[in-house]
């Protein structure tokens, strides 16, 4: 294979994979019903089975961004996958709850080792500028929509072959890729500056941070405000406040707070952990307004996501682009405006509506925004990344939204459930919708004010460099 075809192949490789990450964590809510009745799930028992993968991918992100840094990022991708593989098989041939709700923990450990090993595998393949603008929008589009395309896809694979099939699709993808790496990807070796191993940064931070999210997303059924819920946030407070501490003292930090010191660094993660509380549950709600209001199929339910899919992917593509050309704030501020503009209308849900009326306009326009903010954020948050920083920053991204993720599905459905009535009454059911809506709305346009009022102002490319004979300042 020559240099040129092998260069060709880096983009779609990492696309994919990141794509079934991404898709993983989405694709099961259409196929739970099927999973309830063949292995006896009790009802609150369920929502693990997408939990569990959500707990472990986002508490072990910034230690597989380090390791990745540590021991090679190629090495610890394809590790990563065989891993990945291996828990979908385990997954699809469970014979009882506590065996698939395992099998999807370890699923979303493995994923967290991938994920940042892609991402800083995509920063070392691409140049910064055009090139790597490009890569990321599409490493974006892919991302983006593969949370909208999980119920699409579930219903389809649900219907036709069955839930387990939804399981078994991972694994020749998987090894597919695992054994296309070593001949496509940069070889991401192990950095010397990366240093030793952290141990106490890392285990305070996998532990505030899986603390966290468990109590998150459990607290609809312990409680927000019962001990449990309470105790255990206030545990993971203290976890992470002693990682700081640790970070601060430690010669060889998990996460060099220098990298805090960045404006820009800081604001891109800010921005996405608010993007994707404001997205996350979005999805989970319209499914069941379309699902329960509406009455659609699962698969019905997943053509209708296809508009905000497709809007998704072309603002995903643009992101980096528009951000080159008119700077990160004056990009991303404004997106995150589309995005709130495009919640708000979301929440004029009827429950006599129809998908035509209620739902095509305002996904075009939420996924306008929230695509652009994805990638555009990406790009502020890795710019000028060293090697020795790009596993780093890539962990401490992805990291930032699926926390995101985690904090917008637990406090944005809470308030929809508390606020709405049951299933039963469409009209008190659609009300408790569309107030969650509008909380994500607002989440959306808080953090269009933190950009505008707290992110630097960046030259964009299309006019650096002109200070030298023309009065042009270099970004």
């Amino acid at each position: 294979m020559n240099l040129s075809t092998r260069s060709s192949l880096v983009l779609p490789l990492l696309a994919a994979t990141q794509f079934v990450l991404i898709l993983d964590a989405a694709i099961v809510s259409v196929a739970l019903p099927s999973i309830a009745v063949d292995l006896g799930f009790a009802p609150a028992d369920l929502s693990w089975v997408a939990n569990a993968y959500t707990l472990l991918f986002g508490g072990f992100l910034l230690l597989g961004g380090r390791v990745g840094d540590m021991v090679g990022r190629r090495r610890l991708f394809i590790v990563g996958l065989v891993a990945f593989s291996a828990a979908s098989l385990a997954g699809a041939l469970a014979q009882g709850p506590l065996w698939l709700v395992t099998a999807r923990a370890l699923q979303g450990l493995a994923g967290a080792f991938i994920a940042p090993s892609a991402l800083s595998l995509l920063l070392l393949a691409f140049p910064e500028g055009r090139q790597r603008n490009h890569a990321l929008g599409v490493w974006g589009a892919v991302a983006a929509t593969g949370g909208a395309a999980g119920g699409l896809v579930g219903g389809v694979l649900t219907e036709w072959l069955g839930w387990a099939s939804i399981l078994y699709v991972n694994v020749p993808i998987g090894l597919g890729i695992a054994a296309l790496a070593p001949r496509l990807l940069p070889a991401g070796e192990p950095q010397a500056d990366a240093g030793g191993f952290d141990l106490p940064g890392a285990l305070t931070a996998t532990a505030g941070i899986g603390l966290a999210i468990y109590a998150l997303v459990d607290a609809n059924d312990a409680g927000w405000g019962s001990i449990q819920t309470l105790g255990l946030l206030a545990l993971a407070a203290g976890l992470l406040a002693a990682f700081v501490a640790i970070e601060a003292r430690t010669r060889r930090p998990l996460v060099p707070l220098r990298i805090f010191a960045e404006r820009s660094f800081s604001v891109a993660n800010a921005v996405a952990v608010l993007n994707t509380m404001a997205m996350f549950p979005t999805f989970f709600l319209l499914t069941l307004y379309l699902q329960q209001v509406l009455g659609l199929s699962p698969l019905g339910a997943g053509l209708a996501f296809l508009a905000i899919s497709l809007s998704l992917l072309l603002s995903t593509l643009n992101g980096p682009r528009l951000a080159s050309r008119f700077g990160n704030r004056r990009t991303i501020a404004p997106a995150m405006g589309l995005t709130a503009g495009g919640l708000a209308w979301f929440g004029f849900l009827s429950p006599d509506g129809s998908v035509l009326a209620d739902v095509i306009g305002p996904s075009v326009i939420t996924g306008l925004g929230a695509g652009t903010v994805w990638t555009a954020s990406a790009a502020a948050a890795t710019a000028g990344a060293s090697p020795v920083d790009a596993g780093l920053r890539s962990g401490v991204l992805i990291a930032s939204q699926q926390v995101g993720g985690a904090i917008g599905l637990g406090v944005v459905v809470a308030a929809a459930v508390s606020i709405g009535g049951p299933v039963s009454d469409p009209v008190g059911f659609t009300s408790g919708l569309s107030a969650g809506l509008w909380l994500a709305a607002g989440i959306a346009a808080l953090g269009a004010g933190i950009t505008l009022w707290l992110a630097p102002e960046t030259v964009p490319r299309a006019a650096a460099g002109q200070r030298a004979d023309g009065g042009r300042t270099v970004a």
